[in-house]
């Protein structure tokens, strides 16, 4: 998402879900990606790790929620989808059954 910062400073957020080895979800956030060194994660990106995804999802979600609220209290007019468990069960599935 690309929003404002409280000091009115263009800003771009990254919000993402991944799955890690050993069944495990992560939540991460990142503010301004584009003036890192690497696209590789620090391990303080990371908003939540656990094993429920509707854990995940809520973490994710209340996030993206949080910083969609930010941008709209100052001015920002960027609309934002939540994530859903589809988007997150469908390469799973693929990758485990093959459909």
């Amino acid at each position: 998402m690309e929003g404002r910062d409280d000091g009115g400073r263009f800003e771009r957020v990254v919000i993402w879900i991944e799955r890690k080895p050993g069944a495990v979800w992560a939540v991460g956030r990142i503010v301004n990606p584009q003036h890192r060194e690497s696209e590789t994660p620090r391990e303080d990106d990371y908003l939540w790790q656990g094993f429920e995804l509707d854990d995940c999802l809520d973490a994710a979600n209340g996030a993206l929620e949080d910083d969609a609220v930010v941008s709209e209290d100052i001015g920002s007019t960027q609309t934002v989808k939540p994530f859903r468990r589809e988007e997150l069960l469908k390469p799973l599935e693929k990758f485990f059954f093959g459909r």
